[in-house]
């Protein structure tokens, strides 16, 4: 048994589950995908729904997301252009991760 533990312990953090923390655990990332697990959103209201995110971060943040196939780009035509972003089938299997994690920080935040 105890060569067992040892044997894990070598190997280090699994890979993929340090790139995906690696994406997901960027500065205002969690706070947007928590945004879209509710619904699509437009620009402005991903902007609204994560107060103090630069518009200038939240398309780098949006763009990176799209990169890594979580995140998708709906653009409309019309005047004004009007872009909708939402999960990807990827994306929304992330909804019970970020559930389970908005439910341990409510019962974990401090009071104060």
């Amino acid at each position: 048994m105890e060569a067992t533990s040892t044997t894990q312990e070598s190997r280090g953090v699994c890979p993929h589950f340090h790139a995906a923390i690696e994406l997901i655990g960027k500065r205002w990332t969690g706070a947007i995908l928590c945004a879209l697990t509710e619904r699509p959103l437009r620009f402005g209201e991903l902007a609204r729904a994560v107060p103090g995110l630069s518009d200038r971060l939240l398309s780098r943040r949006l763009r990176e997301l799209e990169d890594e196939g979580v995140v998708e780009r709906d653009v409309e035509a019309g005047s004004p252009v009007q872009v909708t972003y939402s999960l990807t089938e990827k994306g929304a299997e992330l909804r019970p991760a970020i559930a389970e994690l908005r439910s341990w920080a409510r019962r974990w935040q401090r009071a104060g």
